[in-house]
């Protein structure tokens, strides 16, 4: 059967229904799935808060004896490995589905092709890379991940008339209006995790979750590049470290005494819970939606040489001064804040670490020096430019970027107006 106009139409409502738990699902991907009989939804569902159950067998369980003959359309290539649950690809054969329509194959070598296999053996028809790209879009944190061993990168900048993006000494400056601002919680509450250098995290003070009323549950892990543990013990951030994760990540210079030389611990692999599953241990000896082995991402324009240091941004540098006390170390710990030895100018370094802890996506929201490390090192996926009629004037921080010299290799994918601001929005092509 070739693809029709309403299965396109069905695939978007699956990719919408994906999105609602973004952000959520800790290292699975957030999958949509719908059953739809004679033309009617019997049955719909999105991967569950925290990552199982996943999509498929809810839908499934929802249409009942209707998913009999029905058509299930899927975001993802339903999974045919088992793990702590059984293969979707089985549940899907079960209820006897007649036909089976993916956005996505999934790019998981212990999935990939096999769950189409799977379904076609057993007599069911599948079609496959309907809405791809759109599909894509809804899952890019997961397949960067998969593919590049990475989170996928998204770059937020709010840039005034005047090509700023605050004043300096003034803390947080706002730029864009309320309708702008809602949409940026939007995306704090789908994204795994928010990173901020250490200049905005004092300058600002800010809290860096999700207060969007109802959606404050879906506040992302957050996180300082800060290499001398100067984020101040007063802060929001530490204020609040017990009740949104807080993650510092500090110069391996200043590890504590002891450590193993070279190896700090906080940075080898451990896929550590995320909001999506705060509080629930992993079976160390199940392989159920791990991350499939992947070299390091390295993208055209990225370096393997040591990135200068953020003079301004990052106060209080190890190299020089006074290093930090075991008590400050302690205290940072004792109020719930994480810290991680990992030199914070190598992104490159940092990124696979983080998705080693489960880490799909990340905000680089917070710093003119921090986003130009990610943007030089060529470690940004997505561009989110934020354009307002406000003017700074004297004194204002100079935007690493605007609308006449976003990086080759990026492709602009739209644009929307928030009241009196303007959004545009780049994504690498590659």
């Amino acid at each position: 059967m070739s693809v029709t106009p309403h299965d396109e139409s069905f695939m978007a409502a699956a990719i919408r229904l994906s999105r609602r738990h973004l952000g959520r699902t800790a290292i699975n991907p957030s999958v949509g799935c719908l059953i739809v009989r004679d033309g009617v939804v019997v049955g719909q569902a999105v991967t569950a808060i925290g990552g199982r159950p996943h999509a498929e067998p809810q839908a499934l369980a929802e249409a009942g004896e209707a998913a009999r003959g029905a058509t299930a359309y899927v975001t993802l290539e339903p999974c045919s490995h088992h793990g702590k649950t059984p293969p979707c690809a089985e549940a899907l054969i079960a209820y006897g589905v007649a036909r089976v329509v993916i956005s996505v194959t999934d790019p998981d070598p212990r999935v990939s092709g096999r769950g189409i296999a799977m379904l076609r053996e057993a007599g069911i028809e599948v079609d496959a890379g309907v809405l791809e790209a759109e599909g894509r879009r809804s899952l890019a944190g997961y397949l960067t991940r998969q593919t590049k061993n990475r989170p996928y990168v998204t770059l937020k900048l709010a840039v005034s008339a005047d090509g700023m993006i605050g004043r300096q000494g003034a803390g947080q400056v706002a730029i864009t209006g309320s309708e702008a601002r809602a949409e940026v919680q939007a995306l704090r509450a789908e994204t795994d995790a928010i990173l901020v250098g250490i200049g905005t995290a004092i300058s600002d003070d800010p809290l860096l979750t999700v207060r969007t009323p109802g959606l404050e549950a879906q506040s992302p892990v957050r996180i300082v590049l800060d290499p001398s543990l100067a984020l101040p013990l007063t802060s929001k951030l530490v204020a609040t470290a017990r009740e949104v994760p807080v993650i510092v990540v500090a110069s391996e210079e200043i590890l504590p005494s002891g450590s193993e030389e070279g190896v700090p611990p906080s940075v080898l692999p451990d896929i550590s819970p995320t909001r999506g599953e705060i509080g629930k241990e992993r079976d160390p000896s199940s392989q159920d939606d791990l991350p499939s082995p992947a070299k390091a991402d390295v993208e055209q324009g990225a370096s393997h040489w040591p990135i200068s240091p953020l003079v301004g941004e990052m106060p209080g540098r190890a190299e020089g001064g006074n290093p930090p006390t075991d008590s400050r170390r302690a205290a940072l710990e004792a109020a719930g804040v994480e810290i991680v030895y990992c030199n914070p100018y190598h992104p490159e370094i940092l990124l696979p670490a983080l998705a080693t802890r489960g880490i799909s996506s990340l905000l680089v929201e917070g710093g003119a020096k921090t986003a130009r490390l990610f943007l030089e090192a060529g470690l940004v996926d997505r561009i989110q430019l934020y354009q307002a009629p406000v003017v700074i004037g004297e004194g204002g921080i100079e935007s690493p970027l605007d609308a006449t010299d976003i990086p080759s290799g990026f492709a602009h994918t739209g644009t929307q107006i928030f009241g009196e601001d303007r959004l545009d929005e780049y994504e690498r092509e590659n």
